[in-house]
């Protein structure tokens, strides 16, 4: 585990870094980073569509109605009108908390199929340029390999760079959910990777907690979450110094958690920008997430454990070769992401991250970070490696309460 030097000295040259970290990103990128041009997307078209449908001579719900508001609706419904919605409106019932989440797989598969014609046909438009035609080849394959199987893609959105969340597992009947919320050049190209960067990508994260978790519990119900469903900065950037792409993620963060099924408890695993996305939503989380794990965060917008207002669990990790840690830990007029979750002060349980091979690699197969994730994730607390010296973390795998902590 990495030292931490909390001398003056130090401290004073870690805010000229800061200062410095934010000129350079601003000579590089501009204040245009942080601003995005909108447009109708197809899930937008689809949501107007839907404010003026009607089923059995009923106005259809406001998607933005509480969760056990649409449930309900959804359970007014026969089986062959939920079907009925699902594909006239594959775009707001795939993406729509609330609706039964058989059904958003299904609504989620109609909906990449239309996607992956539309870039298709967009590939072989002598109007793009060759970079667009290359990049709608990307989003065909893509869409490919997401309808491939009985994958279940829990949400879809291909507007811009995309939105996605696959479960592996069933969410129906899991007894504990984990959710993977991923960091910074996180979209629908990138959700899923080959080769040695499998691991690395959102969806290889997710898969490879899942099994995990079913050899660290092989008797639990378990399902995993790779939630790609919130817009992260491109690049380290602007955007990634900021917080206003997390704070809009939290909300969705929370509204998801909020929709999930049953009353298992669930669990957030936050990697890099990730964990900034956490650490907004931590106060506003239902009280069945039990558990909040970050791996190389560059902080959580939050001083303490404490000001993170959360009774979950609070756990840290970071692999001594992991570049996050050069990162200032500042936060210096909304730039910087505040106090480092690793150092002890913060009052996060600390885990042992052994193996973990630098930022991207904390869901390897194999590692001690991975190991530690998944006994976590199925509340197997008395098989977690702490770092050597965090005795918050060896009182709670010992049973005893953490100061400072539920």
């Amino acid at each position: 585990m990495t030292s931490f030097d909390s001398s003056p000295t130090l401290t004073a040259w870690r805010a000229v870094l800061a200062i410095a970290v934010v000129f350079v990103m601003l000579a590089t990128t501009g204040w245009t980073a942080v601003r995005h041009q909108h447009s109708a997307g197809p899930r937008e078209t689809a949501l107007a569509s839907w404010a003026k449908g009607r089923i059995a001579g009923h106005a259809l719900p406001d998607v933005d109605a509480p969760a056990y508001r649409l449930a309900r609706f959804f359970g007014t419904l026969t089986a062959g009108q939920q079907v009925a919605l699902t594909d006239k409106y594959p775009l707001v019932v795939g993406n729509l908390n609330g609706a039964p989440v058989t059904l958003r797989y299904r609504a989620n598969r109609e909906a990449l199929r239309r996607a992956k014609s539309e870039e298709l046909a967009r590939s072989g438009d002598a109007r793009l340029s060759p970079d667009g035609r290359e990049e709608a080849l990307r989003r065909v394959q893509r869409f490919g390999s997401l309808l491939a199987g009985d994958r279940q893609i829990l949400s879809f959105d291909p507007a811009g760079r995309g939105h996605a969340a696959e479960v592996f597992g069933d969410l129906d009947r899991a007894q504990r959910i984990s959710v993977v919320v991923p960091g910074v050049d996180t979209s629908l190209l990138t959700l899923e990777r080959t080769g040695s960067k499998e691991n690395a990508a959102p969806v290889g994260m997710a898969r490879s907690l899942y099994g995990a978790e079913r050899t660290a519990r092989p008797g639990a119900r378990t399902a995993v979450i790779a939630w790609a469903d919130y817009t992260a900065p491109a690049g380290i950037g602007m955007d990634a110094a900021l917080g206003k792409l997390a704070a809009v993620g939290a909300g969705r963060l929370n509204a998801l958690v909020g929709a999930l099924p049953g009353t298992s408890a669930v669990t957030l695993f936050c990697h890099s920008y990730g964990s900034v996305l956490c650490g907004l939503a931590a106060r506003d989380l239902p009280s069945r997430v039990s558990d909040i794990a970050v791996a190389g965060s560059p902080g959580m917008r939050a001083a303490s454990v404490g000001a993170l207002h959360t009774r979950a669990r609070v756990w840290a990790m970071r692999d001594g070769d992991d570049w996050i840690q050069d990162v200032p830990n500042m936060a210096v007029g909304g730039l910087g992401h505040g106090a480092d979750p690793v150092d002890p002060g913060f009052g996060a349980r600390i885990l042992s991250a052994s193996g973990a091979m630098g930022h991207s690699g904390y869901f390897e197969p194999g590692t001690r970070s991975l190991s530690n994730f998944a006994a976590i994730g199925v509340g197997a607390y008395d098989s977690v490696s702490c770092a050597s010296t965090d005795q918050a973390c060896h009182r709670e795998i010992s049973g005893e309460p953490a100061a400072g902590q539920a």
